[in-house]
């Protein structure tokens, strides 16, 4: 496995076990197996054990929260060869809760279930990312994504008719004109631009207050990685773009995106920001990125940990870029 395997939701070598998730007949043995186990979300946020180290929660097919959700689980795959099947209990409603706390950027309430031990809550993704294993990180992304998909697509993109979920979660069917839906990936590039010495790196409005990133943005249809480098860094800052080379991949479940780690190097310095797309941009040096990262830079901080720029920018720090 390379380096850039390692990345937050990547690299746990799941088994995804696709070439059932047609077949009905194994997929309810499965769903009956007493080894078989249950990943829990309420409203996305996966079910996870706060005692450190934490973990996931793998609930008993027969859990009493169970009860709670209203849809068929989604076969998420094998792991050890016992079923994984991801829930959404979004209809049960907790006591006290304060919708405010909810979607924000990195939603610090947590739910418990009264069913449940004190130490097993819901929590957002966002922020306990980097607490769990790259297995229960990969099973975490990977139904939140999925479960994210059924909640705004359940209707054909044809017809307009409401869709049925088919293959274990893994495709939406019409019953009015039989056509196919399946989940939505969508690729977006991140850049580490250098020249010379220094990276590029920008803010959007609306983030916290010294949170700075590389540029990022969607590719477009009919579009390489590499030219979709050089357009989003030219439109969001201005600086030129020549030789780009792809690093690493991220899938990023907030909601549905694949991130593509690309470096490329600027052939131009000066920079002229789009207000629209980005509220500042600057060129950081290596010397002043350390001391970001050492939480000692007068303006910047450090970068979110689990997010693929954070693991692009250590690696360049430590020339340890594949």
């Amino acid at each position: 496995m390379k380096h850039a395997e390692t990345v937050t939701f990547g690299g746990s070598g799941l088994d995804r076990a696709g070439e059932i998730r047609g077949n009905t007949s194994a997929v309810a043995f499965l769903r009956k197996a007493s080894d078989s186990r249950a990943i829990v979300f309420w409203r996305g946020k996966p079910l996870i054990q706060t005692t450190r180290p934490a973990a996931l929660v793998r609930l008993p097919m027969d859990h009493p929260i169970l009860e709670h959700a209203t849809e068929d689980p989604i076969f998420l795959g094998r792991e050890d060869g016992e079923g994984r099947f991801a829930f959404d209990v979004s209809a049960w409603e907790p006591r006290d809760l304060d919708p405010h706390l909810l979607g924000g950027f990195l939603d610090p309430s947590e739910q418990h279930h009264p069913d449940l031990a004190d130490d097993k809550v819901f929590a957002e993704l966002r922020r306990t990312m980097t607490w769990l294993s790259p297995r229960d990180a990969e099973l975490a992304a990977s139904g939140r994504a999925i479960q994210m998909w059924h909640a705004s697509h359940g209707f054909c993109a044809k017809c307009g008719a409401k869709s049925e979920i088919s293959h274990a979660g893994w495709q939406r069917n019409c019953p009015s004109c039989n056509a196919h839906h399946f989940p939505r990936t969508d690729p977006v590039v991140i850049m580490l631009i250098t020249h010379g010495n220094s990276v590029l790196m920008g803010r959007s409005p609306g983030w916290p207050q010294g949170m700075y990133s590389l540029l990022a943005g969607f590719v477009e249809p009919g579009e390489t990685l590499e030219a979709a480098v050089r357009r989003e860094v030219f439109e969001e800052s201005g600086v030129t773009v020549g030789h780009v080379d792809y690093l690493a991949s991220q899938p990023w479940p907030f909601p549905a995106s694949l991130m593509f780690g690309c470096r490329g190097e600027a052939t131009s310095r000066d920079i002229t920001i789009d207000p629209i797309e980005i509220e500042d941009a600057m060129w950081v040096t290596r010397e002043e990125m350390m001391q970001a990262f050492a939480g000692e830079h007068p303006k910047i901080l450090p970068a979110r940990k689990g997010a693929i720029a954070h693991f692009l920018l250590e690696n360049w720090l430590a020339d340890t870029l594949d």
